[in-house]
């Protein structure tokens, strides 16, 4: 590898050493945090930064508590590769409700610490342990641990009848944003918890075949089309009792409340929590996502009744993180689409708070009376914090200026986080006006890019254009197409580090070019929902028409030499471009592809494409492997052999189509990799990319 991929893969894309997991506690007296010692460190510690003064002590080293840690426990590594978390050591942490405590899981053992000092105390656990959560003072800990939900000093709190309880199954964590499945009450003496039953879930198997002595490893898998994970959320109490409704059973001592909604119609639950001691709030959505429900619940009983309702024809979009909530008021915050699509926006009571001029990413909290929300309102690539004003609708800028911006805030301090060409920024801005800085320990990133933005074709796509360093102008360059290009993720962003490896692939000689064609998300929801009922045709026909597009403006382009790579549904992308299109394109790479969505999971493919068994036509339209015959380009298919999300039977199945056709084509099948590409390994792939793409369009 040459230096910067070297770089890259040291310090985790210059990730190491950059606070993260940031949260406020003790009416943001204090900044707690996860960083590492330095840009090559990859084992993250716990961290408080006090905000009157400034300073920063570290509280917990992952390597002073566990000098040598054994593997994680398959649970949390799978609940790791949910929520894309790369980092070694303390991955996560939970706050109590004070904010003085934190409690966190380190390889199977659990540990709590003060925010005044003091070593970290071990908490003994039933087995390998993992997601804990302390009560509102601390003097409890709710844990799973082998798949049952356990509370530190007492002892196991769910049910022995082999469910899983505490934990989000797959759909949940994969695809509708939720990764937590216990809740404390705020007393801290009750606890919501998820009950998941995967017994009628197809098993998925992985086996390393550069270990054949090692068993085989599976796991259960809502395929599209078949059966989900029957999810029930029930109260748990600790006092004497029994169950309060049908359906209860023995659970130690405590009482169980089920609570009831009609999980036939509404089987996702994307959102719960409790609002107060004596109401629960939790969001529902059928299956295909085309209605949403706000429910309350009452945990004495388990009666639930509707607070807000959304529907779309076509499905309603991931909701707007902060949303739904309770205004002050009593009146209900929800999010809403703009008629005719033009723009994601917030609504009170179902009236719009706001209109086509802003695309609202998240509500941040209340800051001076107002809402504190995340908002792109210049382009899609930038995005703003503004102060929301419910009653009138007024915006008050609080960072602005070009770039990316996000906010945390608790009892009058903000968090602010500004990222643009020059790096990334925390500021901590107190409610009486003091100022101070976590401090980044990362790597300073090598190359300061700023791609050419430009919105093309009729249809203002999103498309970046980055240029060799050393470009001079009329030099005919081959060109790269690098896209996600999928629902649900942006790469048109100014956000800086996305930039970085694109750079060296254009210092490798090539024009780069990215494309968020319809479909992909931040742009505006008539802009995500033009992949209804079918992704490959409008996909690939704005990826060829943005390409075009730029070329017409941009005369260095050679469109006689265009390559395309990608990875997950952006391998989807590259495959099918030169499958479908190889009169555009001349060669591919593509990594993970979903080459056929009825073996990918239900949340997430039925939003789109509804139920194979409805739709059979767009399932067959969407496969890639009827197209295997036709291949008439360089193709390099590449998958991790323990990738538990995009199976390598995806990858698999399109090669074995390739060669029953007799078309030849490059398989790179990697034991023990994942989706994520951890180690290193994205890095060592773009170096034997690099030498696909300069053999194939020399």
């Amino acid at each position: 590898m040459d230096d910067f991929l070297r770089l890259s893969a040291t310090t985790a894309r210059f990730t190491y050493g950059a606070p993260r997991a940031l949260a406020f506690g003790d009416d943001a007296r204090l900044l707690w945090f996860l960083r590492s010692t330095g840009p090559t460190d990859p084992f993250d510690s716990l961290w408080v930064l006090d905000t009157a003064t400034g300073a920063e002590s570290r509280l917990a080293d992952p390597r002073e508590l566990c000098p040598e840690p054994g593997p994680l426990p398959v649970a949390e590594r799978r609940l790791r590769q949910r929520i894309r978390l790369v980092a070694a050591g303390i991955g996560s942490y939970a706050l109590s409700g004070d904010g003085l405590r934190a409690v966190f899981a380190l390889y199977g053992r659990l540990f709590e610490v003060a925010a005044d000092g003091g070593a970290p105390k071990e908490i003994p656990a039933a087995g390998p342990a993992m997601d804990p959560r302390p009560n509102s003072d601390g003097s409890r800990t709710a844990y799973v641990a082998d798949d049952a939900l356990y509370v530190a000093p007492d002892g196991r709190v769910s049910p022995d009848d082999g469910a899983r309880w505490g934990v989000a199954e797959f759909a949940a964590a994969e695809e509708l944003h939720r990764a937590r499945g216990h809740w404390w009450s705020p007393d801290g003496v009750t606890l919501l918890a998820a009950r998941v039953d995967e017994s009628a879930l197809q098993r998925r198997y992985f086996t390393d075949p550069a270990h054949p002595e090692v068993p085989a490893e599976d796991f259960a898998y809502p395929v599209a089309g078949g059966p989900n994970a029957d999810v029930q959320l029930w109260v748990l109490g600790t006092g004497e009792g029994k169950s309060a409704n049908e359906g209860g059973g023995e659970g130690g001592e405590g009482t169980l409340v089920r609570l009831d909604w009609d999980a036939a119609t509404y089987p996702y639950v994307s959102d719960a929590g409790w609002e107060s001691a004596e109401e629960i709030l939790l969001t529902v959505q059928d299956r295909l996502q085309q209605t949403v429900l706000l429910l309350s619940a009452d945990p004495a009983t388990g009666r639930t009744r509707e607070l807000s309702r959304t529907t779309h024809p076509q499905w309603v979009d991931p909701l707007v993180p902060g949303t739904p909530a309770r205004l002050a008021d009593g009146r209900m915050l929800t999010a809403a689409d703009t008629p005719g699509g033009g723009a994601r926006a917030l609504a009170v009571d179902g009236e719009l708070l706001t209109g086509d001029g802003i695309q609202v990413r998240r509500v941040a909290g209340v800051h001076e009376d107002r809402l504190l929300i995340e908002a792109a309102v210049r382009d899609p690539s930038e995005q703003q914090v503004l102060l929301l004003d419910p009653a009138t609708g007024e915006l008050t800028p609080v960072a602005d200026g070009p770039g990316v911006h996000t906010v945390s805030a608790s009892a009058g301090t903000l968090l602010l986080t500004s990222a643009d060409a020059d790096g990334v920024r925390r500021l901590v801005r107190t409610a009486d006006g003091r100022e101070s800085i976590p401090a980044d320990l990362s790597e300073p990133m090598p190359y300061r890019v700023a791609p050419i933005l430009e919105r093309v074709t009729e249809h203002a796509i999103p498309t970046a254009l980055v240029l060799p360093r050393d470009h001079v102008p009329g030099r005919r360059l081959p060109v790269l197409m690098d896209s996600y290009g999928g629902p649900c993720a942006q790469d048109v962003s100014a956000e800086p580090r996305r930039w970085q490896a694109r750079q060296w692939w254009a210092d490798q000689g090539f024009a780069v070019v990215t494309v968020d064609n319809r479909g992909t998300a931040n742009v505006s929801p008539a802009h995500t929902h033009a992949v209804y009922r079918g992704f490959s045709d409008v996909t690939l026909d704005d990826q060829v028409a943005a390409l075009h597009a730029l070329a017409a403006r941009h005369g260095d382009l050679d469109l006689g030499r265009v390559g395309v790579r990608g990875w997950s549904y952006g391998g989807y992308l590259a495959a099918m471009a030169v499958l479908r299109r190889p009169d555009v394109f001349h060669a591919a790479a593509a990594g993970a592809p979903p080459t056929d969505f009825r073996y990918y999971d239900t949340a997430y493919t039925e939003r789109y494409l509804g139920l194979p068994q409805d739709h059979p036509e767009v399932y067959e339209r969407d496969s890639l492997i009827a197209d295997a015959p036709g291949l008439s380009r360089p193709l390099l298919l590449i998958t991790g052999l323990a990738d538990d999300n995009v199976h390598p039977s995806h990858t698999l199945r399109l090669s074995q189509a390739l060669t029953d056709a007799g078309r030849p084509h490059q398989l790179l099948a990697l034991p023990g990799v994942t989706h994520m590409l951890p180690g290193g390994n994205r890095e060592k792939l773009m170096a034997l990319e690099l030498e696909f793409f300069r053999r194939e369009l020399a």
